[in-house]
This record gives structure tokens, C-alpha cells and sequence, in this order.
């Protein structure tokens, strides 16, 4: 888990929000885990996802985008496209996705707006 990950947990876990689930393969679990998961993955034209965080009794999964203001893989050409696709995908699964940046989970509102999500959804 990197420094960011680790801070977004941590201010989860003081605030008292339920504990999402980490490395969460939510397109996998889509066409169903085990034996053959990759060929139906395949079939499907999906690719084997895991969202950050995940909530996935109410759908909602929260992304870290790192490397924001380093010209990290996440804000460049493939690696944006790829996370387009991601995305999408979620989206037609019915998934909600918050992306955080480094800034705002380091200020406090990736925090502020999972707990305005969850008390939403309660």
C-alpha cells in the first residue's frame, strides 16, 4: 500500500466509516471468480480491474490518482486511456467511482466526500 493509500485508510478508519475492501476485482467478479476467469473476462472485453477501496454492497469505489503533478502513469496518454476504460466499465456496471487526488486526500476532502456518499446511502 503507498503513502496515500495508507493515509486515506487511516483517516476512514478515525472517522468511523466502514472498511472497504482493498484491490477489489470487481470485473472479475462480474464474470465470476476462478477456473476460466480469464477467458470470460475476455469474452466480455474487460480486463482484470481492482478498484482502490471498495464498498461493494452499495457499488462505490474510491480511486487514488498518484502522480497527479509528476506526470504519473495516470495522466498520461495510455495510461489515462486505460483508466477511461476502467472507468466506463464500472459505470455500466452500475458502479460509483470517487478519484482522489494526493491533495485532496492530503486535505481532508476525500474524506469529506466518502462520508457524504456513505451518510447518503445509509
Amino acid at each position: 500500500m503507498n503513502h496515500l493509500e495508507d493515509t486515506l485508510l487511516f483517516q476512514i478508519r478515525a472517522a468511523n466509516l466502514p472498511i472497504p475492501e482493498r484491490e477489489y476485482r470487481f470485473a472479475a467478479r462480474a464474470v465470476g471468480l476462478g477456473k476460466g476467469v480469464r477467458e470470460r473476462l475476455k469474452v466480455a472485453n474487460l480486463q482484470d480491474w481492482r478498484f482502490d477501496f471498495a464498498w461493494p454492497n452499495i457499488r462505490l469505489a474510491a480511486e487514488i490518482e498518484g502522480g497527479t503533478w509528476s506526470k504519473g502513469r495516470h495522466v498520461r496518454g495510455v495510461g489515462f486511456e486505460n483508466d477511461c476504460r476502467k472507468y466506463n466499465a464500472a459505470a455500466l456496471m452500475g458502479w460509483a467511482v470517487l478519484r482522489f487526488t494526493g491533495g485532496m486526500i492530503e486535505s481532508g476532502a476525500a474524506l469529506e466526500s466518502l462520508e457524504q456518499w456513505l451518510a447518503a446511502t445509509e
